[in-house]
């Protein structure tokens, strides 16, 4: 049978050096398993707060951060692989425990709870984490349904972005250069796994991707020729979005076979990027049904 592959084999002799460093650099390891760590000069800490504050970092290392239980399943459910969990002191161990036995062969941190405050990206900390390689679904069946996403630099919205093209039934999602890093802490903690089901791929020249692509390419617009709702969403389709505040770039717009608007009542003069995006992919999903 065959072995792990080479760049596995690689990642955990790091980690076995890296462990070995952890129990000499202020770290010791407890009956548990677990590795205690208390001071931010431990390797092992110091790589993981690279991965939560850069996305070089993460880029580099195709690996990311996973904040709470909620996360860390939804990694699991979808094939995904954990290298590291981690828990704050004040967090229930057989809850780490629990995750460990899903992911055979996985190191296990406890850190004191002001260093874990200090690595968890959000303010009210769920004392587990967890270090996991990113992770592309195996691409979607049936008639495309494609999100295309132009500068989008709130991780927050991105993240809830990416949660609703999941929740519609979308295919993958395309994100230009500007985006934000789908992989963030932040942004994982927005999609609520949906970076684990939808395949999302990144810093993509969207022009050409929309030159290419084999559908209708609808950019959503205010000043859209046609309503959404008096157009053939049931074919293959790309919907494109654009930032909040800028919209969509001239470029990207030319690039689009056409532009359309969602109808709206009274005085209200636009959706946020979100809200229209879920209108246009729930009314595909719709025609669709």
């Amino acid at each position: 049978m065959a072995g792990p592959p080479a760049s596995r084999i690689g990642q955990d002799a790091a980690h076995a050096g890296e462990d070995r460093s952890a129990v000499s650099s202020k770290g010791s390891a407890g009956e548990t398993g677990e590795i205690f760590v208390s001071s931010r000069d431990n390797p092992v800490y110091r790589r993981l707060k690279k991965l939560a504050d850069s996305a070089r970092a993460r880029r580099e290392a195709r690996m990311t951060l996973l904040d709470g239980v909620h996360l860390v399943e939804a990694c699991l459910d979808a094939g995904g692989s954990l290298h590291t969990l981690v828990r704050a002191t004040s967090a229930d161990a057989s809850v780490l425990f629990a995750l460990s036995e899903r992911s055979p062969g996985v190191r296990r941190i406890c850190l004191s709870d002001a260093l874990f405050a200090d690595l968890s990206p959000v303010a009210t900390p769920s004392g587990i984490l967890a270090e996991a390689g990113w992770f592309m679904p195996a691409p979607h069946p049936g008639q495309a349904l494609v999100v295309v996403l132009e500068a989008i630099q709130d991780p927050g919205n991105l993240g809830a972005m990416l949660r609703t093209a999941a929740a519609a039934g979308a295919t993958r999602a395309i994100l230009s250069p500007g985006c934000h890093d789908p992989w963030s802490p932040k942004a994982l903690r927005g999609g609520q796994g949906a970076q684990f089901v939808l395949p999302v791929e990144t810093a993509v020249d969207l022009t050409d991707w929309l030159s290419h692509f084999a559908g209708d390419c609808l950019a959503l617009t205010l000043e859209g020729s046609s309503s959404l709702y008096d157009r053939d969403l049931a074919r293959p389709l790309a919907i494109i979005v654009g930032n909040e505040g800028a919209g969509l770039s001239p470029a990207v717009c030319h690039a689009a076979d056409a532009r359309v608007r969602i109808p709206m009542h009274g005085r209200v003069e636009s959706l946020n990027a979100g809200a229209a995006l879920a209108v246009a992919l729930f009314e595909a999903a719709r025609q669709r049904s």
